[in-house]
């Protein structure tokens, strides 16, 4: 699955694998590899090992603390980051709200917020789906009406990702019902740790805690926290989606996943030979890996593309589309590999052994929980509708 890259993009790689091995605990590698569960602390204990050498930010500018990077040199630390285990960190600050700011903020709004992102002051979640606005954002009733210099906001966000450790929340909210949907939308950026700011925690198939509804009555938030102008939120919604798109294409994620799964098939099964001997087996894995190839294909043309100038279009569909199905059939085959270890939810003896090899230990649990990646984010459904009406103009 090797793609040519230039001798600059090589020399980078090798430094980012240096780092990596020297810098990255074996523990927290290892515990993000097998699926365990990481803490708060951990993360940020790795984002300040990221910010003193200077690569927490990978899709900032230089001017506001980034790295500066290119697409190809971003998408060389998500594959490379991911291969060694190191945990993406407070994902909606760095790699959603950090660009939406520094394209649309005020510069009295980056000089406030970002600093505070880069040393982990603030914490942030996406506050963007609704009871009954998921995929079709259009319909969100979170309403923020005018009074003096404030909003007074309420209303209600679901599947709020990792809302249970933040203290800030961007939101998109209605401050208008006149004209289209659309129209009326402002992209608001919320303080949680106050009054009437309600979290409430949902567990997901794979029992994990990690998404919760957020319930906000009656809170005054400044006008000046309107990000660009009110109503125009639409346009940053676009901006950002594009960007979590991409995200969601998941590439390094599947790549480890991939390699598990070459290390599973190696390993003895039930029968006491290799697993990769059962022949069906084997034939996934290899159409797994030719679709991954072809993923990572199609997000060098998109990422050739940015380096033009333009902005992620309706191609970042396909990656997100496929990015999630991927890591849906390598999790699923990863279970069957696996056998009856694989069953096995995570558990562990009084002593603190694991009943299965670690390796096992949540794949079950991986499983379930990646059923979720075809769903947020723009659902499977929403995604082939833009690859038809705008890509295949049907």
């Amino acid at each position: 699955m090797n793609i040519d890259l230039p001798a600059q993009a090589l020399v980078l790689r090798d430094e980012m694998r240096a780092f990596l091995a020297e810098t990255l605990p074996p523990d927290l590698a290892r515990k993000t590899l097998c699926g365990h569960k990481v803490s708060k602390d951990e993360h940020q204990a790795w984002q300040r090992i990221l910010q003193a050498k200077g690569w927490l930010a990978a899709n900032w500018p230089l001017e506001w603390g980034g790295t500066g990077w290119g697409p190809l040199e971003r998408l060389l630390w998500d594959e490379e980051s991911a291969l060694a285990g190191a945990p993406r960190g407070n994902v909606p600050a760095l790699e959603l709200l950090g660009p939406v700011l520094i394209a649309f903020g005020t510069e009295a709004q980056k000089r406030q917020y970002l600093p505070r992102i880069l040393s982990g002051e603030d914490w942030w979640c996406q506050g963007f789906s609704e009871p009954g606005a998921g995929s079709d954002l259009a319909s969100l009733k979170m309403r923020a009406e005018r009074d003096g210099d404030d909003y007074i906001v309420t209303g209600t966000k679901l599947w709020t990702s990792y809302a249970h450790t933040a203290n800030k929340i961007f939101c998109l909210v209605r401050t208008s019902n006149d004209g289209p949907k659309q129209a009326g939308i402002s992209f608001l950026l919320i303080d949680m740790a106050q009054p009437r700011v309600t979290v409430r925690p949902i567990k997901t198939l794979g029992g994990i805690h990690a998404v919760n509804e957020v319930q906000i009555t009656d809170v005054r938030v400044p006008v000046g926290n309107v990000v660009g102008r009110e109503g125009g939120a639409w346009d940053i919604t676009k901006f950002l989606l594009g960007y979590e798109r991409l995200i969601g294409a998941g590439i390094g994620p599947s790549v480890a996943l991939y390699r598990q799964l070459r290390r599973l098939l190696a390993q003895p099964g039930a029968n006491g030979r290799p697993r990769g001997e059962d022949l069906a087996l084997s034939v996934r894995a290899l159409e797994i890996e030719t679709d991954l190839l072809a993923l990572r294909y199609t997000a060098y043309r998109v990422l050739a593309a940015e380096l033009s100038g333009a902005a992620p279009g309706p191609e970042v569909s396909v990656l997100k589309l496929r990015g999630g199905e991927i890591q849906q059939a390598l999790t699923g085959l990863l279970m069957e590999a696996g056998e009856l270890e694989a069953l096995t939810h995570p558990f562990t003896l009084p002593d603190g052994t694991l009943l299965v090899p670690e390796d096992f230990s949540h794949l079950a649990q991986q499983y379930f929980d990646r059923r979720k990646l075809t769903i947020y984010g723009g659902s499977s459904e929403i995604q082939r509708n833009i690859i038809a009406r705008r890509l295949l103009q049907v």
